[in-house]
């Protein structure tokens, strides 16, 4: 039985609810990182990044993560290094980006799609496996460089911080 997370807030609070009742009904271990109650003021990182931790960590094999366009929940979940989240709007993407990318965390917008395509992408997402084929290594490989590498600032990016100074 695969281990599955769920993390929203407000924007995506309704759609993790719905959708974590037929990952259960599906057979799949649920753990929900919250919210855990309709927060109009509540923030996507304070939900989605424990849930990036617990992924990053195996903690949870996969994660879904719902905020109202699915864009914060990504950017949020992408600050966790070992976690691998993409806002995904089509079934292709859901499945290829864990078969090439070893894509663990799926961003969904509550928003702007409905149940049905959130099941569709959701179930893609989790019947993938990662291939594991040498290219793909190769370049994930690059990635967890950058994940250890000290945050640097290139030439450019200071003078435009300087000139905004």
């Amino acid at each position: 039985m695969m281990k599955i997370g769920l993390a929203a807030d407000h924007g995506g609070f309704e759609l993790k609810e719905r959708l974590a009742v037929r990952l259960r009904r599906a057979g799949f271990d649920v753990t929900d990182f919250g919210a855990h109650a309709l927060e109009e003021g509540d923030d996507y990182p304070d939900f989605v990044v424990p849930l990036a931790r617990a992924v990053a960590a195996g903690t949870v094999e996969r994660g879904l993560a719902v905020c109202g366009s699915g864009v914060g929940a990504s950017v949020a979940a992408n600050k966790v290094p070992g976690a691998r989240a993409a806002l995904i709007a089509d079934a292709f993407s859901a499945h290829q980006g864990v078969e090439d990318d070893d894509l663990n965390i799926l961003c969904l917008g509550g928003r702007v799609i409905g149940e049905s395509l959130a099941w569709e992408l959701v179930t893609a997402f989790l019947a993938a496996r990662f291939t594991a084929a040498g290219r793909h290594l190769r370049r994930l490989g690059k990635v967890r460089d950058l994940e250890r590498a000290p945050r640097q600032t290139s030439p450019a990016a200071s003078a435009i911080f300087e000139e905004g100074a």
